[in-house]
């Protein structure tokens, strides 16, 4: 039970800023256009990623466990986060902070626009089948502890995301972009780290 609280913890913090281009788009929503949008813009990302995790937890109830899954999860899912991790390192960030552009929103707009960055970006996808396939390993494919375990991911994950919007907004004219730019390559470096070390611990374990 505590492993699965852990688990969820730690998926719910990485999760949070894993998103790729849905979390840079959170923040510069809340910078442009005040917290109500960028909150639910944060909401439609949560519930598209209950709508996979669902998906991808179920139907793996109908795959039996293999001691080589952990393998090719840990192969894969390295280079895929290693991927991620160069992605952020390299991208650019631009954003606007005019005045006129806090205005009135639609915030079931941008709860819409939220889902579908998401459910239609084939990476989110991935790194639920990855995080998915790891936390069933360690908690020995339960699946009592599984739902706990990615309930306390969703909910830390809102309740991040929900404070980034919310300090994105109020301190719109203290961050810049090359604060954002920083803070892109800080995420990229650890994660690429988090891949590298993923990547060599499966090695030692399987293949040496």
């Amino acid at each position: 039970m505590f492993e699965a609280i852990l688990l969820g913890m730690v998926t719910g913090l990485i999760s949070s800023f894993i998103t790729g281009p849905v979390f840079f788009s959170m923040i510069k929503t809340s910078i442009e256009k005040g917290f109500k949008a960028g909150f639910s813009l944060a909401v439609g990302v949560v519930v598209a990623d209950m709508i996979l995790i669902s998906i991808v937890l179920f139907g793996s109830q109908f795959i039996e466990y293999k001691e080589d899954f952990e393998k090719y999860i840990g192969v894969f899912g390295g280079f895929f986060l290693l991927a991620v991790g160069m992605y952020y390192f390299f991208s650019r960030i631009a954003v606007q902070y005019k005045n006129d552009t806090l205005q009135k929103v639609s915030k079931r707009g941008y709860l819409i626009k939220g889902f579908l960055m998401c459910m239609l970006t084939p990476s989110t996808l991935m790194f639920w089948f990855i995080v998915s396939g790891f936390v069933s390993i360690r908690l020995n494919n339960r699946l009592d502890e599984k739902i706990l375990c990615f309930f306390i991911a969703l909910s830390m994950q809102l309740f991040l995301d929900g404070g980034k919007t919310f300090y994105s907004s109020k301190l719109r004219y203290r961050i810049k972009e090359s604060t954002l730019a920083l803070l892109n390559k800080g995420a990229g470096i650890i994660i690429i780290l988090f891949a590298l070390w993923l990547i060599g611990n499966t090695y030692m374990k399987f293949y040496r």
